[in-house]
């Protein structure tokens, strides 16, 4: 704003006064939005931080809910491995009695042709006598 010469001293102190009054009143409403817009913001961080801690819960839960499944899982594998383990050995165990009892039968068969054998041997020999 253009000074004029004709002014006086104490008019001016004023215009200086009231200039630097405007200028305080500026900074205060400029200063009052930004602590409403801080404050909003601080509401809007203060969601935003529940909604991670909320959505940080959720993930540790799907963690939590998955490492129980997968030792579920892996129990359950052990103890199908351990099941079939156990019949895998009851069943070599049954074909080794199994086996075990045709040789006996074998080795009882090749004895009693044996002593048929020497029964007919020895026949033989009473008769040539």
């Amino acid at each position: 704003m253009p000074r004029q010469d004709d002014e006086k001293y104490s008019t001016r102190l004023e215009t200086a006064a009231k200039a630097r009054a405007a200028m305080l009143e500026k900074a205060k409403a400029r200063a009052e939005e930004a602590r409403k817009k801080l404050e909003e913001t601080a509401g809007e961080r203060q969601a935003a931080a529940a909604a991670k801690a909320e959505r940080l819960r959720q993930r540790e839960e799907e963690k939590r809910h998955a490492a129980e499944a997968a030792e579920r899982t892996r129990i359950e594998e052990e103890e199908r491995k351990t099941r079939e383990a156990e019949e895998a050995k009851l069943a070599a165990e049954a074909a080794r009695r199994e086996e075990a009892e045709k040789m006996v039968q074998l080795l009882a068969e090749q004895k009693a042709a044996r002593d048929a054998r020497y029964a007919a041997r020895k026949g033989r020999q009473k008769k040539g006598r």
